[in-house]
């Protein structure tokens, strides 16, 4: 975020790949697009009404994944690795065009998509980007699941801890500052599940499409892909990924700090949705200046749109 204006890609990006849960083959563009427009998808094997935009209220479904949709029950799905990637990237525009339901999982993580989004560079407008500032805690609970959100001066800062039975993954924490850390170990890190728990989410209807090339098993105290982990905490890492890309629903970069155990999808939508609910809990800003300097909060360079 050392630029402050609005970007999106220098060229259109294709991927091809699976989609997670359905299974099936998906390509997918990712076009250039104009300032203020935002992210939207275009299902492009319909006809009409094939225009999603993925906010905090058109979520429909958060299990085991992000699922958005439109007016007319048009949806797209598994969104959160590829918004995690433009957010952490600043990518503020794009179209993605898409031939199927599911965003394609390509390795389990967004490793491909940040490292094409890095190749094509991107195209800076003149257009300032707007943040939202967090000006109050809100917090969810769900028995021993939570997260909260509150105050930062300058910075996204998202804490995460999962605790899991499995004595491998057992219990790991991570604390990210997204806009000044090396998000490479959360980008690079895949998405996971027990071995146990493979002919579950099966029967479910879910996971058709996934393998050991697209996420990590975990069975007793081992795990079943060849080349191991790539970083040592790439479970929560991974849950830390998922956050980010589901944060973006907000539409904004976001300053504010995230505490959060054993949460997931579902979870962070809840909080964003309480956080809307209430004018007082947030401000959304305009930035005037080309960087983001550490007296962020001193108003004479922010220009309040709210």
């Amino acid at each position: 975020m050392s630029i402050l204006n609005q970007k999106t890609l220098t060229r259109p990006i294709k991927f091809k790949g699976i989609g997670l849960h359905t299974g099936k083959n998906v390509l997918m563009t990712i076009f250039p697009s104009k300032p203020n427009s935002g992210i939207t998808f275009k299902r492009i094997d319909l006809k009409n009404n094939n225009l999603i935009i993925p906010n905090v209220y058109n979520v429909t479904n958060a299990t085991l994944c992000t699922t958005v949709s439109n007016d007319y029950g048009v949806s797209v799905s598994t969104i959160e690795h590829l918004m995690g990637a433009l957010y952490g990237l600043g990518i503020d525009n794009a179209l993605v065009e898409i031939d199927s339901q599911e965003v394609p999982i390509m390795d389990g993580s967004a490793k491909v998509f940040v490292e094409k989004f890095l190749e094509v560079g991107f195209d800076t407008s003149e257009v300032p980007i707007k943040l939202i500032k967090i000006t109050n805690k809100v917090e969810i609970k769900d028995g021993s699941k939570y997260i909260r959100i509150d105050k930062s001066n300058v910075s996204l800062d998202i804490y995460f801890e999962i605790n899991f039975s499995n004595s491998f993954i057992g219990n790991q924490k991570n604390k990210i500052n997204i806009y000044e850390n090396d998000l490479s170990d959360v980008y690079n890190s895949r998405t996971f599940c027990l071995y146990e728990d493979v002919e579950k989410l099966r029967n479910m209807g879910l996971a058709k499409g996934g393998n050991l090339d697209n996420a990590i098993v975990v069975k007793d105290s081992e795990v079943l892909n060849k080349e191991g982990l790539r970083n040592k905490l790439e479970f929560v890492n991974h849950k830390i990924l998922d956050c980010i890309g589901d944060l973006y629903l907000s539409g904004y970069k976001i300053i504010g700090s995230i505490k959060c155990s054993q949460g997931g999808h579902s979870l962070t939508n809840q909080l964003l949705r309480k956080v809307f609910k209430d004018k007082n809990n947030y401000s959304i800003f305009e930035i005037k200046e080309k960087s983001l300097p550490y007296t962020f909060i001193n108003k004479s360079i922010l220009k309040s749109i709210a």
